[in-house]
């Protein structure tokens, strides 16, 4: 009999369990906008659902507290009311059994903490607050706001042109982020729902590598303004602002301490990953709006600095965050073969890049720099490579394709380690990196933190060492001039102006700390703005492309379709291009999957809760 009754309840079980496979991808997909509180809602009562009913708190608590919070979702609650859900969230999470209970109460709690204003906005003014409103997935979380579904579709159609010229909209690097971009956009695609989210990044390198940025017109510049801007720093949010505000017609000036411009795009990522004559071609097109002077090799200093403040009408500083830092260990100063990864891959694919031949190689970190100079190490020759990482595998920070390509290409990941001491010989040069073995611990921050482990120090060959732990800005000189800096980071208010100055603003890595190139991008998008106000205008720009009318929805599961890598075999012995060209027959399916959220979806709405442009 029991046999019986335990297999008929295995087949539910198998059932439910194959059901609630759904849950996870419609938590994936939560779209942006959402009312926080009917999202604490939705978790309270999927908790509820699973009490088992043997402990009062948790089976009698939880439907109370969904019952109140429901009230305050509804706008009916009192001030009272919130105090009571708070009181009952307290006692269910010191008095449950087990974790269905006291972890529903404290996500409860957590959520009151999160969200206090909104709460405070159902019960006090019986509303959302006023920027609670779903927006189009893919263009909100994109940090330069792009008209993702449009470009999609263009793409699809095979208009080229026409996808750049809408990425520029917003963006005018569309081939950097076609090789880089972290892609952002496909975190709570829509798609998810059905499948798997869009291959957003390599519908745009579809696009740019059928049409070359440079041979796509920019727009028509506006009249000159007769006002003036000087820029520092050539990267992605410099020039980026150096194109808009070029369109808007004023007339710039680029100051970049290197020969050629492109930031750390240029003198960072290695060209296996983002060839230079791509970016090139990037900047050909921006440089091809007109109106932008480029004054290169040019160091800035205080007095220079405060004599540009003096002549331009507004100051834009980007110079990002371009210098490495370095152990601070044992036998680490002074000693030979210590090498911060980013002025290493300055050189990569160069001559001048570290001589690595039949070396042992030890790579620091466990960011994208790090995954580079790993990567780029292989290629120069290196006997072996090891990444030691303080964390494990999955906390790292770099892309997971990044992570895995590495291991492809023979890197070994040596995690939970920590640099403890540096050996060297008698001569000063580096021997081996000696680590203390770490445990993983409580989480804080987000992540789980590393501690000391009671295990004996790892001895790590290492005739170099390739330190990728973060990067610095150089603030000194603007500091001098009178900018006031946090932990080098540049101070500013709202708009972007640097504290205690009118005409100067800051923007990217120098201001936020380091990022990503489309989140350097999006500062610079926002200072063109900020500037073009501050100067008395209010420029509107039109890209010249119109957004392609929306084709029904195919909701047919497709499986996503990658951007797959040359055969590690090959590509570890050469500096070329790893990602191989996505097919017309691939691309136009990964294009048609584009549930076009900007028409079906919450593009659809009115009352202005939605601007499609």
């Amino acid at each position: 009999m029991s046999t019986v009754k335990f297999g008929a309840h295995a087949h539910a079980d198998a059932r439910i369990g194959e059901f609630v496979t759904k849950f996870p991808r419609r938590v994936e997909a939560t779209p942006p906008g959402m009312c926080p509180v009917a999202v604490v809602q939705s978790l309270l009562q999927t908790f509820a659902v699973q009490t088992c009913g043997k402990c009062v708190p948790c089976r009698d608590g939880l439907p109370q507290l969904a019952k109140l919070l429901q009230s305050v979702l509804d706008c009916q609650a009192s001030p009272e009311d919130l105090e009571r859900m708070r009181a009952l969230a307290e006692v269910v999470a010191d008095s449950s059994d087990c974790a269905i209970g006291y972890q529903a109460a404290r996500s409860l709690l957590e959520g009151m903490e999160l969200f206090a204003d909104e709460f405070a906005s159902h019960v006090n003014e019986h509303r959302c607050l006023s920027d609670v409103e779903q927006t189009v997935p893919c263009e909100t979380l994109c940090p330069a706001h792009v008209n993702v579904p449009a470009y999609v579709a263009l793409a699809g159609e095979g208009d080229f042109a026409g996808a750049i010229g809408m990425i520029r909209k917003d963006n005018p690097f569309p081939t950097a982020c076609a090789y880089v971009c972290e892609h952002p956009c496909e975190t709570r695609c829509r798609r998810k729902l059905i499948d798997a989210p869009i291959n957003i990044r390599g519908i745009k390198k579809y696009a740019v590598d059928n049409m070359a940025a440079d041979k796509v017109p920019t727009p028509k510049r506006n009249p000159d303004t007769g006002r003036s801007v000087a820029v520092i720093g050539g990267g992605p949010a410099g020039m980026t602002s150096a194109y808009y505000l070029a369109l808007m017609g004023h007339k710039v000036t680029v100051f970049e301490s290197h020969p050629e411009l492109g930031g750390m795009m240029r003198y960072a990522i290695p060209p296996y990953r983002f060839p230079r004559k791509r970016l090139d071609e990037d900047i050909n097109a921006i440089l091809s709006v007109g109106n932008i002077d480029v004054r290169y090799n040019t160091t800035i200093t205080a007095e220079s600095m405060k004599d540009i403040a003096e002549s331009f009408d507004a100051v834009y500083v980007a110079i990002g965050a371009q210098t490495g830092r370095t152990l601070s260990i044992p036998g680490a100063e002074g000693a030979r073969g210590i090498i911060p990864a980013i002025d290493a891959l300055a050189h990569a694919g160069l001559p001048t890049f570290p001589d690595m031949e039949g070396k042992n190689v030890v790579v620091v970190g466990g960011g994208n720099v790090a995954m580079d100079a790993a990567r780029s190490s292989v290629r120069a020759g290196a006997a072996t490579v090891t990444v030691a990482y303080r964390r494990r595998l999955e906390d790292m920070t770099a892309l997971e394709t990044e992570i895995h390509s590495a291991i492809e290409e023979g890197v070994e990941m040596l995690m939970l380690q920590s640099p403890a001491s540096v050996e060297t010989d008698d001569e000063g040069n580096c021997v081996a990196l000696i680590t203390q073995p770490q445990m993983i611990s409580a989480v804080k921050r987000g992540r789980p933190a590393p501690v000391a482990a009671n295990k004996p120090e790892v001895r790590i060959p290492a005739d170099l060492i390739l330190v990728a732990i973060g990067q610095d800005i150089v603030s000194a000189p603007f500091e001098e001039f009178g900018m006031k800096a946090n932990r080098g980071c540049f101070a500013a208010n709202a708009e972007l102006q640097a504290e205690g100055f009118q005409n100067v603003f800051v923007g990217g890595d120098c201001q936020t700390g380091p990022k990503t190139v489309i989140m350097a991008i999006a500062a610079g998008k926002v200072a063109a703005r900020n500037i073009d106000e501050y100067l008395g205008f209010h420029h509107t720009l039109d890209c010249g492309v119109d957004v392609p009318v929306a084709a029904p929805n195919d909701l047919t599961e497709y499986g996503r379709v990658d951007v797959v890598e040359r055969p590690a075999r090959e590509r570890k012995h050469d500096w070329n291009a790893v990602e191989v060209e996505m097919t017309k027959e691939e691309a136009v399916q990964e294009c048609g999957r584009c549930l076009r959220c900007d028409h079906f979806g919450c593009g659809t709405l009115v009352g202005g809760r939605v601007e499609i442009d």
